[in-house]
């Protein structure tokens, strides 16, 4: 089995065996196989523009001529060096275009661009199980691989970034490596000129604005913070967000509260509830919670909620008026979360 696990894709990448004349690079993360892929050709073929060293073919196309694959990497390149047959896999299965040429080793290097193939899909099979070919999955970017692209990044254009604004810029991307990478140069874009990127930059530039501006209407009426709860709702109708969004925010966080302040009313501690709360708590956003749990117990926290749930109602039944009911209930549970027992 040549299969390369996910964490060992970029070392053996980088120091290629030259008997692998197939690499396969597949998997859900398009963007991240994009990425690997160019990296590969580019490491290999000093000009990807010289189209005597570098064939782009589609999949569609040797899966309806399969000896095209073989004729390529069978020709010769005209000024020598290795030459590279990039293939991009499309719907029709090209395993009939591969075998001839892992039956007939060439000097030729073919880099095959998958998307996710399953265990058992006939050309991921027949990659692992091959002696000169390498099968190299590409999955989500965990918390720490995208920690090093924002730090490779951010150090490629002489920036740092503050710890806080990182470990929030890192909680917003992920998922794909292309859009990650598109939203710390966006970043990088507006930092220039500044010598470190900050948690406020990271809040104004990166992923879905309203939805960080209702995080901060919710976390700051749980507190109990009026008047920061009035600017973070008055913000967030700035960026967009409806009533009806920020009510729904409300409510699912109130109804997520209330067996934490029962937990609470128990005997545990705000931080030990908090640290314990799955999915885990942002770190940006605990401080609030804590305050919250300290200023809500279970019967003013079930009455914050009836008061909402009403507010969802009537902003239901009256459009026109949703803003100014989505105010009034706003302001109602920060005053009730900040009558501190």
């Amino acid at each position: 089995m040549v299969a390369v696990r996910p964490g060992d894709a970029d070392a053996a990448l980088a120091r290629r065996d030259r008997t692998k004349s197939v690499i396969l690079i597949y998997g859900p993360d398009t963007g991240l196989v994009r990425e690997r892929a160019e990296g590969l050709v580019r490491r290999t073929v000093p000009d990807a523009h010289d189209p005597f060293a570098l064939v782009r073919l589609e999949g569609d196309e040797i899966a309806s001529d399969p000896r095209r694959l073989i004729d390529e990497t069978s020709t010769i390149g005209l000024f020598g060096g290795e030459r590279v047959v990039w293939v991009r896999a499309g719907s029709k299965n090209i395993v009939p275009a591969i075998q001839p040429v892992l039956s007939n080793p060439c000097d030729a290097l073919v880099v095959v661009e998958a998307g996710d193939l399953k265990k058992g899909a006939p050309l991921r099979t027949l990659c692992e199980n091959a002696q000169n070919a390498l099968a190299i999955a590409c999955y989500a970017d965990s918390e720490r691989d995208l920690a090093r692209l924002v730090d490779a990044m951010m150090a490629e254009a002489g920036l740092s970034i503050d710890r806080d604004a990182r470990e929030l810029l890192v909680s917003l991307i992920g998922g794909d490596r292309l859009a990650s990478r598109g939203e710390i140069a966006k970043l990088i874009l507006y930092a220039m000129g500044t010598e470190r990127v900050t948690l406020e930059d990271v809040r104004l530039i990166v992923g879905d604005a309203s939805a960080l501006a209702l995080d901060d209407v919710v976390d700051s009426a749980l507190a109990g913070e009026t008047r920061d709860a009035l600017a973070a709702l008055s913000k967030a109708f700035g960026a967009a967000t409806r009533p009806d969004a920020v009510l729904g925010g409300l409510l699912r966080a109130l109804t997520a509260l209330h067996p934490m302040t029962l937990a609470v009313a128990g005997g545990s501690s705000p931080e030990t509830v908090v640290g314990s709360a799955r999915p885990p708590v942002h770190f940006s956003r605990k401080p609030k919670l804590e305050k919250a749990l300290r200023g809500l117990d279970p019967d003013r926290c079930m009455k914050a909620l009836l008061a909402v749930d009403d507010a969802v109602l009537a902003a239901r039944r009256n459009a026109p008026l949703a803003p100014a009911i989505c105010e009034r209930v706003v302001l109602q549970v920060a005053q009730q979360a900040g009558r501190r027992r």
